[in-house]
């Protein structure tokens, strides 16, 4: 027979320290079905991301409170991590302190560790998971016409000369175009004129991704990204304005994975006047 405890999705409170840890507290009753007590929350890899599960033990916390410790030194790979009772219930998100992760500077660490508890569109208990190292967290925008200014920080490494931002094209093209970037410390900043992403005019939609290159061709290719922040998408939270130019129009925006890249797409057809 099924209880009123084993059909009950748990709800768990979490709340982010800087470091790359999560603490997750979930109500006592929510876990006791009468039988065997199973005092373990799992993390499980979704769709895309690699490993196997992580079995987190939950203690008394007390006020009838049990809790479960993700450390930033258990390693979780990049990706998305689902969050249920070790009899397979869901458990969903309730209050999240995410503060400590706002405006993050993690300094010489490396890799970077980020983790973001969030809710999924089922209300399900989801944690997203960065591993970056180096990492080259991308950081205000600046815009001209017909061009865009990046500015970041390079984590986990150092510059060099001949430092670039290179863009790629995302599909496995071969096209590549390199941007000087100006250092200062571990500081870039770097202008991509949007008209030399494209042939003139653009027959298809491109997407370059923007890539780090702190001593150029010496080093490794640094992905931008913006991850230290509390904001686990930020497709429809950064939005960025549209450019047009002759044969194009662009913008920066981020990906599902938070990186940094420009959309450029052929100009929308002039539709012809309706005849009077």
């Amino acid at each position: 027979m099924t209880t009123d405890t084993q059909s009950r999705a748990p709800r768990a409170d979490c709340v982010a320290d800087s470091a790359g840890g999560v603490t997750f507290d979930l109500p006592d009753r929510d876990l006791t079905d009468g039988g065997p007590y199973r005092p373990v929350l799992v993390l499980s890899p979704q769709k895309g991301t690699a490993g196997t599960d992580v079995r987190l033990p939950l203690t008394p916390a007390g006020r009838g409170r049990l809790r479960a410790v993700l450390p930033s030194t258990v390693e979780l790979a990049e990706g998305r991590w689902a969050a249920h009772t070790a009899d397979g219930r869901p458990v969903e998100a309730g209050v999240r302190d995410l503060r400590a992760l706002v405006d993050r500077a993690p300094g010489s660490v490396d890799p970077v560790v980020v983790r973001v508890p969030y809710p999924a569109a089922d209300g399900g208990l989801v944690v997203r998971s960065w591993l970056r190292g180096p990492h080259a967290e991308a950081g205000d925008l600046g815009f001209a016409p017909g061009s865009v200014t990046f500015e970041g920080v390079l984590y986990g490494a150092e510059m060099g000369r001949g430092a670039v931002v290179e863009a790629r094209v995302r599909g496995g093209g071969t096209a590549v175009h390199r941007f000087t970037a100006s250092v200062v410390g571990p500081a870039f900043s770097c202008t991509v004129p949007y008209a030399e992403l494209t042939p003139h005019p653009a027959e298809k939609a491109l997407l370059w991704q923007m890539w780090l290159l702190p001593r150029g061709d010496t080093g490794p290719a640094v992905r931008i990204a913006r991850i230290l922040d509390d904001v686990w998408d930020k497709r429809n939270v950064f939005v960025y304005p549209r450019q047009s130019g002759k044969g194009f129009t662009a913008n920066p925006w981020y990906t599902a994975d938070n990186d940094l890249c420009v959309q450029l797409d052929p100009p929308k057809p002039v539709k012809p006047a309706k005849p009077a």
